[in-house]
């Protein structure tokens, strides 16, 4: 394939078909409704200043959003606190798993809004008196990050809900720690529901940009958050956003990220595009196969990788 540094030329469709029978990694199946996803999806999507999106097959079938949701609450909780959220929630990488029982020695915070635990605590931070404002404000402020309003799985929420035992572990611990004010099976469920948001692949990358375009929805033209926000969270992408393999994706692939078990990866190359990629089949750190082949090839391709000369 012919390399070009202009993402307005660069074929989409000849780096699908690069990867696309690649069948390594295993399709997560926490909950029923993951386990059903097909492995054979693959899709790409580049989404640019202009608010112009380019993409390949597939790209437009839906799936959950599952932990790719997770810089958008972080945002959303920024927003929503005036900046009090970096106050609840660590910002450092832990070197473990997404969702290990874990928190903050001495502090009690959840160690970073990238894992699930900081995840459950961002969500119960955004505007609502009950679960039900909360997951309303969610959904506006989703909304307003892909450019048009999104669904919700009822089935893979209340599947997230039931099922999401370590989630639940989480809660509690924190509650115990004083960290947490929702109930736990409030917060639970607010996060279940927020994963359970369908995006496809056109439109995770307008949120990818959304936040690599300083909070500016390159679509819309609508300021979605403040600069410093989207700063913010793009920062805690590029150290934390692929859990304990956040070193070696930003050694290989130098653009910030986030990793999600339903085979998504959205991506923010500030100042340059965002991008997502979709294919269920995940490597031992719940990253997509192809989605890592894929954001190494943008990164070398593009030459989109934050410490290259």
């Amino acid at each position: 394939m012919t390399s070009s540094p202009d993402p307005r030329t660069y074929d989409l469709d000849a780096l699908r078909e690069r990867v696309v029978d690649d069948r390594r990694g295993e399709v997560d199946d926490s909950i029923p409704q993951l386990a059903e996803a097909d492995p054979a999806l693959c899709a790409i999507a580049l989404a640019l200043p202009d608010g112009d999106v380019r993409s390949t097959a597939q790209a437009r079938e839906a799936f959950s959003v599952q932990s790719a949701v997770k810089p958008f609450l972080f945002a959303l909780a920024l927003l929503d606190t005036d900046g009090a959220a970096l106050e609840r929630v660590g910002i450092e990488p832990t070197g473990e798993s997404f969702d290990a029982i874990t928190l903050e020695s001495g502090t009690g915070r959840p160690p970073n809004p990238m894992v699930n635990a900081g995840a459950l605590l961002t969500a119960s931070l955004v505007d609502g008196d009950d679960p039900e404002a909360r997951s309303a404000r969610i959904a506006r402020g989703l909304a307003a990050f892909a450019g048009r309003d999104l669904d919700v799985d009822d089935d893979v929420a209340h599947a997230e809900h039931l099922l999401g035992d370590r989630n639940h572990a989480l809660a509690h611990l924190m509650r115990a720690e004083g960290t947490l004010d929702a109930t736990a099976d409030d917060a639970v469920a607010v996060y279940a529901r927020a994963c359970a948001t369908l995006v496809d692949a056109e439109t995770l990358a307008v949120m990818g940009a959304t936040l690599a375009f300083g909070g500016v929805n390159p679509r819309t033209g609508q300021r979605v958050v403040p600069e410093g926000v989207a700063r913010d969270v793009v920062s805690v992408m590029a150290t934390c956003g692929v859990y304990d393999g956040s070193g070696r994706w930003m050694r290989a692939v130098g653009i910030p990220a986030k990793s999600s078990v339903s085979g998504a990866i959205v991506l923010s190359a500030p100042g340059r595009l965002g991008a997502a990629v979709v294919s269920p089949p995940l490597d031992a750190q719940g990253t997509s196969v192809r989605g890592r082949l894929v954001s190494e090839a943008l990164s070398d391709d593009l030459a989109l990788h934050a410490f290259a000369s």
